[in-house]
C-alpha cells in the first residue's frame, strides 16, 4: 500500500508528507456557475435582494472558504495563502453567474482545493441569500480551470 500518498503501510489514512518538496509559486483557478430565475438574476444585479449585496457577501465568503479549506477537507494541509481573488461574471442570456476564484501561494503543496472551495462557498452564499425567492437555483460546473507550480507542472482546462 505504500504507493498511495494518503495511506500508510497498515492501510490507515494519513496526510501526505510534503516536507522534502521544494517551495514554489503555486497558482490555481477554479469556477462554479449559479443558474437562477430571470427575476432573481435582476434582483442580484440591481442590488434588490432583501439580505443585502449578494455578490460582495459571496466574495467575502469565497475568500473565507479558501482560507478554511484545511478545516473542511480532511487531508488538506493548512496553508499560508498569499492571495485569493473571487470574481463574478453575470450572463444575462442564461440568467446565471459564473464565479472564478484564483488562489496563490509559495509553498510545498498546491492550492487547487482552496480555489475549488472558494467558488463552492461563494456559490452557496448566493443560494443562501436568494433562496427565499428562488429555491430552484442550481449550482453547477464546479471545476479546476488552471493550475501551475509543483512537480506536476501546468494544467489548463480545454473548455470553460
Amino acid at each position: 500500500m505504500s504507493e498511495f500518498t494518503h495511506i500508510d503501510e497498515q492501510g490507515r489514512v494519513r496526510m501526505a508528507d510534503v516536507s522534502e518538496k521544494p517551495s514554489t509559486l503555486r497558482i490555481a483557478l477554479a469556477q462554479a456557475v449559479v443558474s437562477m430565475k430571470p427575476e432573481t438574476f435582476e434582483n442580484i444585479r440591481n442590488q434588490r435582494v432583501k439580505k443585502g449585496n449578494v455578490l460582495e457577501t459571496a466574495r467575502i465568503a469565497g475568500i473565507m472558504g479558501a482560507k478554511k479549506t484545511s478545516e473542511l477537507i480532511p487531508m488538506c494541509h493548512p496553508l499560508n495563502i498569499t492571495h485569493v481573488q473571487v470574481d463574478f461574471f453575470p450572463d444575462e442570456s442564461k440568467n446565471c453567474i459564473r464565479i472564478e476564484a484564483g488562489v496563490r501561494i509559495i509553498a510545498q503543496t498546491g492550492v487547487e482545493m482552496e480555489a475549488l472551495t472558494a467558488v463552492s462557498v461563494a456559490a452557496l452564499t448566493i443560494y443562501d441569500m436568494c433562496k427565499s425567492s428562488d429555491r430552484e437555483m442550481k449550482i453547477s460546473d464546479i471545476c479546476l480551470l488552471e493550475k501551475s507550480g509543483g512537480k506536476s507542472g501546468t494544467f489548463k482546462r480545454s473548455e470553460k
